[in-house]
């Protein structure tokens, strides 16, 4: 019996990992511009709830970054279907696009404490410019 249950889990917990391994697309994005693309991804599906500029919301800039790296989606999807079979190089991608979109982040805030200081110094003078004026 306890034979049984070694080869029943045996069989189960081989049958439950992922053996596909896709072949490699002729047209294989690298995987430094793929870092660049799903970085475009994430800030893209982030601005897609938030007003741009013209008072739009809910823009699909997907199209606009398969544009700018010059591919169509099925050469994305197909690539990605290959990294995601290679879970190890996708691992590695995905850790480069979190560092950068960190980086990112670290680099707005920065400059939105930037804006923010300037603009209470700028305040700060308008409001004695104004106190000045009224004595």
């Amino acid at each position: 019996m306890r034979i049984f249950a070694f080869i029943l889990g045996l069989w189960f917990s081989v049958s439950c990992t992922s053996n596909t391994i896709y072949k490699k697309p002729e047209d294989l994005i690298p995987p430094g511009q793929m870092v660049d693309i799903l970085t475009d991804m994430y800030l893209a599906n982030g601005a897609y709830s938030v007003t741009n500029k013209y008072g739009d919301k809910k823009v699909d800039y997907l199209p606009l970054i398969y544009e700018k790296y010059g591919i169509d989606s099925a050469r994305f999807h197909h690539s990605n279907i290959y990294y995601l079979s290679k879970i190890n190089r996708y691992e590695a991608i995905y850790k480069k696009v979190e560092q950068r979109l960190r980086e990112i982040k670290k680099q707005d805030s920065i400059a939105h404490y930037s804006a923010n200081k300037q603009s209470k110094k700028h305040g700060k003078k308008k409001e004695k410019k104004r106190v000045r004026k009224s004595i």
